[in-house]
């Protein structure tokens, strides 16, 4: 089967499990509160939680997606240790790793959150998958949301306008902070399933170093002081 053949497979699949369990509305997302909003960006806290991830070498951000997912779609149908099928959740993940390579973007780190009923014991991953269980700790997030297809042409865009955003904020040290070897410079969220026209949502993220910044102003915000 033709590495296009695969995708169509995967999408076609990705359709029918997004698109059922969001017709019922019981699609999982990872939980988090809004500690700051504007009309272009938000500030979430996003409590602990558990990703299984896939590390992804090539020029291509939507060539990268696509070739975590097909490894990450894998697992959830059942090739893992416990031969456990594991609900679709959203949003994919694909975090830019900066690197040497061309366009100093060709390292790619792509992740899948794993749903309530496996948060505390998800299905360990076969040993040569190179999948890896990921345990967050509660993490502080700026994120921007945008529309359409995210794709090669625009992702460095929008995280551009993320930054931008934060310049004249009190986040904005979080953009120029230089990510520690193999972390993400920035991730992009997609919760669309991939033949969906209209409608689709995406986000950038840029983490904090810490969630000192969301709890300060979360208390501040619940004294009065904001």
């Amino acid at each position: 089967m033709t590495s296009r053949a695969c995708f169509l497979v995967l999408a076609f699949a990705l359709v029918a499990a997004v698109g059922v369990r969001a017709a019922e509305n019981t699609i999982e997302t990872p939980q988090y509160t809004v500690v700051h909003a504007e009309s272009d960006f938000e500030i979430r806290l996003y409590r602990q939680s558990t990703w299984i991830s896939t590390p992804v070498e090539d020029i291509s951000f939507s060539k990268a997606t696509q070739i975590g997912f097909h490894k990450l779609f894998q697992y959830i149908q059942g090739a893992n240790l416990n031969n456990s099928r594991v609900e679709m959740t959203t949003p994919v993940l694909t975090g830019i790793i900066p690197s040497a390579g061309p366009f100093c973007s060709s390292a790619f780190a792509v992740r899948f959150y794993v749903p309530t009923e496996f948060q505390d014991s998800p299905p360990l991953p076969l040993l040569d998958s190179d999948l890896t269980v990921e345990n967050w700790n509660e993490k502080c997030i700026a994120v921007r949301p945008f529309s359409g297809f995210a794709k090669d042409s625009n992702v460095a865009q929008e995280a551009a306008l993320l930054e931008a955003s934060l310049k004249k904020t009190p986040w904005a040290y979080v953009t120029e902070l230089e990510p520690k070897d193999g972390e993400d410079a920035y991730t992009v969220a997609q919760y669309s399933s991939p033949f969906q026209i209209l409608g689709r949502v995406n986000e950038v993220w840029v983490s904090f170093p810490t969630s000192d910044g969301c709890h300060a102003k979360l208390l501040n915000t619940k004294t009065g002081h904001v």
